[in-house]
């Protein structure tokens, strides 16, 4: 679907569509929910039409198409959203399926106007000569930075050449990254949670501070006059598409979620606490201004309501605690420390983000006391973030488990030295330090996550063994066990990064178009690479000589290993590995999963394949259903 919408992006660039407003002008009700979606989107959709105004699109690196879009989403409030239409898979630590977009917005107040963040530097002149048509940059008062994340404040520093004028607002430690990344000096307002700038006309911007949303420097800013909420990372998802909101909920919630699995879940808690504080500040908002993807205007309860569903969820099931020590806007030291927590969250352990630069020594201590597991992204040689290593040290005890990984900063902390500090403490490093030899690739994010997995799965094994007896009465598990099914290879594969887990809970689910589900555990590695879009290929097992294949899959691979290491196979037109002693192959996408307590059940189209041996698939019987 990416082509086709880019395609209709193409043909259709430097048109204007109508869309309506976000907010409403004056009614500032919540907009009225119906089981009728046609209904309900009359019922926001009130306020006049409002142009959408595309720019042509230009290349960047002659491949990547760059386009900016501009609509009024609320009374005197401008989006412009940056659509980066072929920003590529694994260009940042989880999956791109459809592109992304970086999305800032212009609130023009009776006395004041301001800006509430940027985008990335890539669409510096396209987005400067967007920013001008909006406003006049010399008379752009306030520059609210939400996070110092680059693909948000990366042109804060040109704009404020142009804008000189202009004050910097963001939270104490976004100011102090800020003036890193900008090297020279402007004028700023370091804000705290409950501080308000009015730009007049009641644009009475309050702010809210979010840290760990997801980094330590992340606020939200309400604005009463619109009700709308800015929100930066928070609420977002990568899906680039020209609709500026998210009128279909069907094509808007897998991204959503795997947006919010990846960055937000290992967050949960302050995820909870984020939302806890609204309420308290009364920030009724009805609308999301987010960073990223269609910003939140249909379906505001339903996919709000989901961070908090999915964050009460997460703490509830969690078996366990982890601290990851990263260190922000160094090296890959955030990306890779994601990885790990996704990792981790996969087994359903509790994570605790600490960024080293910030926390203070207080803080690492009750980090690492709470903790079951200790994850630690190397730190530079020098700085902050070095000297909270002998806090973070000096509190670990031998029963805690240990990760440690490079951070690929140049000037590395050499993971040998800290391991030879840890073991000192008698702590057991669940696998051997994770080395980054190159910049990383697809290859090096799925070794972080699967070692978060593999520390995860230490942490939770005895708790996990005990809800497993529990979950059913021996009766009962031997009647399901009944239920038998064929034996299958699925594999799978993206970039530098492949996987492959034998299966059998796998069923055909439709005729027209052919489908079928398979059910994957929430914590194998392969699920990462099953997402909505995704391809695979499900290999069929023969039913005679099925044994030596299955067992080579049944093994336990450390994290990162190639599966495919003596195995002979082809790669399917989508990448993904046939395996020579398959009866029969499927080439499959991924097309929606729901979720089950333990696994996730992905439904998927079968697009391609062929039979190789007239012979059936084996078939896998169990006496008791409580294991495969």
């Amino acid at each position: 679907h990416t082509h086709a919408m880019a395609a209709s992006c193409l043909s259709a660039r430097g048109l204007a569509s109508a869309a309506p407003a976000l907010a409403p002008t004056h009614r500032g009700a919540r907009a009225r929910r119906a089981v009728d979606t046609t209904t309900r989107a009359k019922a926001v959709a009130e306020p006049p039409a409002s142009e959408v105004r595309n720019s042509d699109i230009t290349m960047w690196e002659g491949t990547k198409r760059l386009q900016t879009q501009t609509t009024e989403i609320g009374p005197d409030t401008t989006c412009i959203r940056s659509l980066d239409w072929d920003r590529d898979r694994f260009d940042i630590e989880f999956g791109l399926e459809k592109g992304t977009t970086y999305n800032s917005y212009v609130i023009k107040g009776s006395e004041k106007t301001a800006l509430v963040d940027a985008s990335h530097e890539k669409f510096k002149q396209l987005y400067l000569d967007t920013l001008a048509g909006v406003v006049d940059l010399k008379d752009i008062d306030y520059i609210v930075c939400s996070h110092t994340e680059p693909d948000h404040s990366g042109l804060i520093g040109p704009i404020l050449d142009l804008a000189p004028n202009a004050t910097v607002v963001g939270s104490k430690v976004c100011l102090k990254f800020l003036e890193d990344l900008v090297q020279k000096p402007f004028k700023q307002q370091v804000v705290k949670g409950g501080d308000v700038v009015d730009l007049g006309g009641g644009h009475a911007l309050k702010f809210i501070m979010a840290p760990n949303l997801h980094w330590p420097d992340t606020m939200f800013s309400f604005d009463p006059a619109s009700k709308l909420m800015y929100t930066c990372d928070a609420f977002g998802s990568h899906l680039c598409s020209e609709d500026v909101f998210d009128t279909s909920l069907e094509q808007v919630l897998p991204h959503y979620r795997f947006y919010y699995e990846c960055l937000m879940k290992p967050n949960a808690r302050s995820v909870l606490t984020a939302l806890r504080k609204c309420a308290s500040e009364e920030a009724d908002f009805v609308g999301i201004c987010n960073g990223h993807g269609p910003l939140l205007k249909y379906n505001v309860e339903e996919l709000v309501g989901g961070y908090k569903r999915w964050s009460e969820d997460a703490l509830e099931k969690a078996k366990a605690k982890t601290a990851v020590f990263y260190t922000s806007d160094y090296g890959f030291s955030d990306r890779l420390s994601q990885s790990v927590a996704r990792g981790l969250c996969k087994a359903e352990v509790e994570v605790e983000m600490m960024d080293m630069n910030t926390a203070d020594t207080q803080e690492l201590i009750e980090a690492v006391a709470g903790a079951a597991g200790i994850v630690l992204l190397a730190p530079p040689t020098s700085g902050p973030a070095h000297d909270a290593l002998a806090a973070i040290v000096g509190s670990c005890n031998k029963k805690q488990k240990l990760l440690i990984g490079e951070s690929y900063g140049g000037a590395d902390e050499p993971v040998d030295t800290l391991a030879v500090k840890f073991a000192g403490l008698g702590l057991a490093e669940v696998v051997p330090a994770l080395r980054v030899k190159e910049a990383p690739t697809e290859a090096t994010y799925q070794l972080f996550e699967e070692s978060g997995t593999d520390l995860g799965q230490v942490l939770t094994k005895k708790e996990a063994l005990k809800a497993m007896k529990s979950a059913m009465s021996p009766d009962v598990a031997r009647a399901l066990g009944r239920v038998s099914g064929g034996l299958y290879v699925v594999t799978a594969a993206q970039g530098t990064a492949t996987s492959a887990m034998v299966a059998s809970w796998v069923a055909q689910a439709s005729f027209e178009p052919l489908g079928f589900t398979v059910a994957i555990a929430k914590d194998r590695a392969i699920e990462s690479l099953m997402q909505v879009g995704d391809k695979f290929v499900l290999n069929c097992l023969p039913e005679e000589g099925f044994e030596p294949i299955m067992k080579h899959f049944l093994i336990r691979f450390p994290p990162g290993a190639d599966r495919f290491e003596g195995v002979e196979w082809a790669p399917a037109s989508c990448g993904a590995p046939i395996l020579k002693e398959a009866a029969a192959y499927m080439e499959c996408t991924v097309v929606s999963r729901m979720e089950a307590a333990d696994h996730w059940i992905v439904y998927s189209e079968v697009r391609d394949g062929k039979v190789f041996k007239d012979e059936k698939t084996a078939t896998h019987h169990r006496k008791v259903a409580s294991y495969y």
